[in-house]
């Protein structure tokens, strides 16, 4: 072989083992204060826990869309509901639409999701067609509020399964990583816990079974409510140690949020509301306050990202795409609207200077614009003004005072919104 071409082929090998592995773990509707390294007592996140203490948690790290399929949409594409059209749960990702599963493709990844993909009533897409390899799961919301599911569409085909939620879908996790361990990788596992129903094996609803008072004893959603939180955070322990079982944990970034705040709507039960899951923040999902956007978030990277930190630099959701991007050598489109937070994610840079922003297009409507610390929350016309680093709870609305900078973040609103597509 020409020495130039075998240099040539080399070189290529290393690049591509360089790459980093992607792990992306969303719960769904969990809100802020659900996990042990926020400070919940009731219950206990071990798992999750000592993997937050093993990289860096951001404690603003924001959703993009206070709802499922919108905030998901956000994630997958690195750009704002107003630029993709996805705005409620009934409208799907536009097939023209690139994913981050697209764009690490398109760099040699192996791609896989595992969970939920929340495909709405229009548009239809699947995620084979948006950049997958592979697909287990649910694909539609209703279908995704079953915990104890008897069918998952393995890509187009229905097929029978049987057991828990999050463990059926571990256990395709851990087939994954065997099956690509050592080629790069980019495993997207949307878990539907702890949405409701609020239901969880009995294994771990014994452990708190009358540990909260019921409304119901013989309906013990509060005690199941955390059950599903620890089954959930045992299922990812699992699939973090097969990883680091097979040698990939030097070279696998990980993530783990939530799609959005914990939900007080009729499914659930009221168990967020009396579990206070969002403390200590104002607002749940479908809110653009607080509890509604910002999330229980780590990034774990051995050697790359500080362990035992956590960090006040913002993140928003719409970061993930062109981030992961840049760390697999690559670029995001170059419409999407997110930074490359890989120097923040790393400890070396400190956020942008931006705003970032916000929508909720429902009765009431809400839009929020963030720069640094301050935040304009304007519902139906409304505005209020936060310190969100000295007021997390949002009790001092100081638009009075700053009229200024109540003024200026208004009309960044403003240009934001002429920006919107239609659909």
């Amino acid at each position: 072989m020409n020495r130039r071409v075998f240099l040539s082929l080399t070189s290529s090998v290393f690049a591509q083992q360089q790459k980093p592995n992607f792990l992306f773990f969303f719960a769904d509707d969990l809100g802020w204060g659900d996990v042990g390294f926020n400070g919940r007592k009731d219950w206990s996140t071990p798992n999750l826990d000592r993997i937050a203490a093993q990289g860096t948690i951001f404690d603003r790290w924001y959703t993009a869309f206070p709802v499922c399929a919108p905030s998901r949409a956000c994630l997958m594409t690195g750009r704002y509901g107003i630029h993709h059209t996805v705005r409620n749960n009934s409208v799907d990702i536009p097939a023209n639409e690139v994913t981050i599963a697209e764009t690490l493709k398109q760099q040699g990844y192996a791609t896989a999701l595992f969970g939920k993909w929340h495909q709405g009533a229009r548009n239809q897409t699947h995620p084979l067609d948006q950049g997958f390899d592979e697909t287990f799961g649910y694909l539609t919301a209703q279908h995704a509020w079953e915990h104890f599911p008897k069918k998952f569409w393995r890509g187009r085909v229905e097929e029978d399964v049987s057991g828990y939620s999050c463990d059926i879908i571990v256990k395709e996790a851990m087939r994954f990583l065997d099956q690509n361990r050592s080629k790069p990788f980019f495993l997207y596992l949307p878990f539907i816990e702890p949405h409701f129903y609020i239901e969880a094996p009995e294994a771990n609803l014994k452990k708190y079974r009358g540990k909260f008072a019921e409304k119901d004893p013989a309906k013990p959603y509060r005690a199941n409510y955390a059950a599903m939180i620890e089954r959930l955070d045992a299922a990812i322990g699992r699939v973090v140690a097969h990883l680091d079982k097979l040698g990939l944990r030097e070279s696998t970034c990980i993530v783990f949020t939530s799609d959005n705040g914990a939900t007080f709507e009729a499914g659930n039960q009221g168990v967020s509301a009396f579990h206070d899951s969002n403390r200590p923040f104002r607002g749940q999902k479908r809110t653009l306050e607080e509890g509604g956007i910002r999330m229980p978030s780590f990034v774990r990277w051995p050697g790359r990202v500080p362990a035992g930190k956590r960090s006040k630099e913002v993140v928003h959701m719409i970061d993930v795409h062109p981030t992961f991007a840049a760390l697999a050598g690559t670029k995001a489109p170059a419409n999407v609207d997110g930074a490359d937070m890989s120097a923040v994610w790393q400890g070396r840079s400190k956020s942008p200077e931006r705003t970032v922003f916000w929508e909720w297009p429902e009765n009431p409507r809400q839009l929020a614009a963030m720069r640094g610390d301050y935040k304009l929350l304007d519902i139906n016309g409304a505005r209020y003004l936060y310190n969100v680093d000295a007021d997390p709870g949002e009790r001092r609305n100081l638009a009075p005072e700053m009229p200024e900078l109540t003024k200026r973040l208004a009309a960044d609103i403003d240009v934001w919104l002429k920006t919107a597509v239609t659909p």
